[in-house]
């Protein structure tokens, strides 16, 4: 007799959620959500597993709709490369029911519109900016959610991806709308625009920075994030980072420096200002991930933006875990380790993986 299908949709799924959340939301509570998700979850058919994950979403999530969204598609965005095999596309049943339980009155037909986009772009923009001071916030959301080049879980918009021009005349009628819910889909669309248009994208938010509200700075904060933890030169020059640190780094620390699979490695250093003044520096971490047939990508961790006194030093560090997940499978090698200070790179160190053990020793 098969296998029921449920058993391949066991407590390893909820954990990989949180997981990923976690990943992009630190505030995250893991183990709550998991005390909920998991509670009487052996005793359910696989259709209401994924329904009760999401219920434990709701209840764990922000109970802000449009920042869970945020929340749940950043923990797709920053990690599904690895997810595969026959269950890999119901590991998101439980986005789905949450989006369609909970999101079905806030969320907008932005993937509706997009064949009569591909079809028509010119008519269809047309009266999108119509509805640009439509008195909804939903349908003036709309208007930039649905011409997003890169939406999730959409058909990319190619025209627009090529050139993005027609659908920022639409931004530019947007980017200082009342809603904070339809200001954070004008940030993700130019965030997708610079995915492919770095240097349009700088240029947008160096004009709409000039006489900024508090609002309008915080749309170009949000969308210059990725650009950012790119190193992308003109995104840290506009964001006030462009110059080259004038810092030390000291007393660099990556323990241990060989480990297995499952453990953790503890990244240290210490930044000391050069110069006679005070200066901002955004710190970050790249770790040079090995990946399978021994080549390497990097992945960027966040650090902070600090402002350094005068001749001061300010110590750094943070914790990687290196147990397999949905979202990262780690392999056995040298892993490269950098500091990124202003976007530029200082070597801290490495650490070795080793690989794991094919079988018990007798």
């Amino acid at each position: 007799m098969a296998e029921p299908l449920k058993n391949q949709y066991g407590p390893a799924i909820p954990r990989r959620i949180a997981a990923m959340i976690a990943q992009v939301h630190p505030a995250f509570p893991e183990a709550a959500f998991l005390r909920d998700a998991l509670a009487g979850y052996e005793a359910l058919e696989l259709m209401p597993r994924g329904r009760h994950i999401a219920a434990a979403l709701h209840k764990h999530l922000p109970q802000d709709v449009p920042t869970a969204l945020d929340i749940l598609l950043a923990s797709l965005d920053a990690s599904c490369e690895d997810i595969r095999g026959s269950m890999a596309s119901f590991l998101f049943m439980p986005h789905t029911v949450f989006l369609a339980t909970h999101a079905l009155g806030r969320f907008t037909a932005e993937f509706s519109i997009r064949p009569f986009i591909q079809r028509d772009q010119a008519r269809t923009l047309a009266r999108l900016r119509e509805w640009t001071s439509d008195p909804s916030e939903h349908v003036r959301r709309l208007v930039s959610e649905g011409t997003r080049p890169r939406l999730p879980w959409a058909p990319r918009l190619r025209a627009l991806q090529q050139d993005p021009r027609p659908a920022l005349e639409l931004l530019e009628l947007l980017k200082d709308d009342p809603s904070l819910y339809v200001r954070r889909s004008v940030a993700n669309h130019l965030n997708d625009i610079g995915k492919d248009h770095p240097q349009l994208l700088s240029s947008v938010a160096r004009r709409w920075l000039k006489g900024a509200s508090a609002e309008r700075a915080w749309i170009v904060r949000h969308a210059l994030r990725s650009a950012i933890k790119r190193g992308d030169a003109g995104a840290l020059a506009v964001s006030g980072f462009g110059a080259k640190a004038e810092v030390s780094v000291r007393h660099a620390a990556v323990t241990p420096a060989r480990i297995s699979a499952g453990g953790a490695v503890r990244i240290a250093f210490e930044l000391l200002n050069r110069l006679p003044r005070a200066q901002r520096v955004l710190v970050d971490l790249r770790v040079h991930y090995v990946k399978a047939g021994s080549q390497s990508a990097p992945k960027v961790f966040k650090l902070k933006a600090v402002e350094l006194a005068p001749r001061a030093a300010m110590a750094f560090g943070k914790t990687l875990s290196l147990a397999d997940l949905s979202t990262r499978r780690h392999y056995p090698g040298v892993h490269q380790v950098e500091a990124l200070l202003n976007g530029r790179a200082v070597a801290l160190g490495e650490f070795r993986l080793l690989a794991r053990q094919s079988g018990r020793r007798r």
